[in-house]
């Protein structure tokens, strides 16, 4: 019989937060309504060999990273839709690296993925719509030069 103190359930998806290394700023600890995009691929290059007729071998390409899309409520004053019209003004101030901590249900720290070099791609706010009754949600989007776990 399996010892019950060695049984690693999954974790709750609705248990995590978000750390930002900002420059002038420092580190700034934020809760977001979701976070995604934290998936990679690499690239699958296919190579025929002179005189091999039966097969085409798979070989590795570049990792692409997918962009990582944080979604908060918007309560009418947003420090993401700032960072992001300074980089449209010309101020572009990276995050030098940023943490996603996945937690338990007691918030105790149970996984993280880094992120490093990110910048504001996308920005963009819900859909107004006087017919429905949901929150105003922002959505902002970072690119970055990749991810780590651990």
């Amino acid at each position: 019989m399996a010892n019950p103190g060695n049984r690693k359930d999954p974790l709750p998806v609705f248990c995590f937060k978000v750390q930002l290394n900002i420059p002038n700023y420092g580190n700034a600890e934020a809760f977001f309504k979701s976070v995604s995009g934290l998936k990679f691929e690499t690239e699958v290059v296919p190579v025929r060999a002179g005189g091999v007729n039966d097969t085409t071998f798979q070989l590795p390409g570049a990792t692409k990273w997918s962009n990582i899309v944080l979604k908060q409520g918007f309560t009418g004053s947003s420090a993401l839709l700032a960072w992001r019209q300074q980089w449209i003004q010309g101020k572009m101030t990276r995050i030098e690296s940023g943490k996603i901590i996945q937690l338990d249900t007691a918030l105790n720290a149970k996984a993280q993925w880094s992120f490093f070099n990110a910048w504001p791609c996308k920005w963009e706010i819900a859909e107004f719509d006087a017919s429905k009754s949901e929150l105003a949600i922002e959505t902002i989007e970072l690119a970055h030069d990749g991810i780590t776990y651990g």
